[in-house]
């Protein structure tokens, strides 16, 4: 193992004083989200090149590394929404729960109610805060009111939004603040309660204040979901996140516990980038 030559940035050995804690095992499935030699082309592009690890369930995975690493290109891979892309292939697999998420038999949509999305800009719906949350559920043909009550009630509390939107539920959902419509789409995405939540660059958006309250957040849910983050903020990768990924030119360099990562990393590589030396 390489011998660091030089430490990493004190707020960041800081703000993993719990470690311990946090490492400790929850009961979940180590390998809930298994990459199998997982390679990605958009077109003659090969984008991702042989990525294989495995996401536990119930954790919180950080995806880093510089623009253009491919991190976001596997994120979007873990519920097919690259699908929607003319000219993409991919050789490989990535199996959720041991089942192939490219099994022919597996219908995307089922899939996409199991793997919540969350994206780096805000997106609600020209409707109501009430409509946001329970879009999904009223395409899927659902208008039992009170389960629909019931479900606004819990995806906006389990967003921490409930106590700021409760009184105003039938207002647009375009007069919130940033930060309040980033939560609001957390709460439309956990409304089918789904396995897995997905975020790409979920606070890339928002003031300092706001992306506090979305990492509280974050750690919350992951009580309850398998969260993977692709995030470009060092410190926000070793806040809130269990496991960290690192990816470079579209392969991945290392792949270990965040303290791990950001305190002793195995590759010289990964310790220039969380040092700020490069990316």
């Amino acid at each position: 193992m390489p011998t660091m030559t030089q430490q990493p940035p004190q707020n960041l050995l800081a703000i993993k004083i719990n470690e311990e804690e946090r490492a400790q095992p929850n009961g979940g499935d180590p390998n809930f989200i298994s990459v199998e030699k997982f390679n990605f082309f958009y077109g003659s592009t090969h984008a991702l090149h042989d990525i294989e690890f495995t996401i536990p369930e119930k954790q919180v995975t950080a995806l880093i590394g510089p623009s253009g690493c491919g991190k976001t290109t596997l994120l979007r891979s873990i519920n097919r929404m690259n699908d929607l892309i003319d000219g993409i292939h991919h050789t490989g697999d990535i199996k959720v729960k041991t089942q192939s998420i490219y099994d022919p038999h597996l219908e995307v949509i089922s899939l996409r109610k199991r793997i919540g999305m969350v994206f780096q800009k805000s997106n609600p719906f020209p409707k109501s805060i009430y409509e946001n949350v329970i879009y999904s559920l009223r395409v899927a043909g659902q208008n039992n009111k009170s389960f629909l009550d019931e479900t606004v009630e819990k995806s906006l509390k389990g967003a921490a939004i409930w106590d700021e939107v409760k009184d105003r539920l039938d207002e647009s959902a375009l007069g919130l603040s940033g930060g309040q419509m980033q939560r609001l789409c957390i709460a439309r995405a956990i409304a089918n309660r789904p396995e897995i939540l997905l975020m790409d660059e979920p606070c890339s958006a928002l003031d300092p204040v706001a992306t506090g309250k979305i990492e509280d957040l974050i750690r919350e849910l992951h009580s309850e979901y398998t969260i993977v983050i692709v995030t470009h903020n060092m410190q926000q990768a070793a806040r809130i996140s269990d496991y960290t990924a690192f990816f470079y030119l579209g392969r991945l360099v290392e792949y270990n516990t965040t303290v791990k990562i950001f305190t002793n990393p195995n590759q010289k590589q990964t310790e220039d980038y969380v040092t700020g030396r490069f990316g």
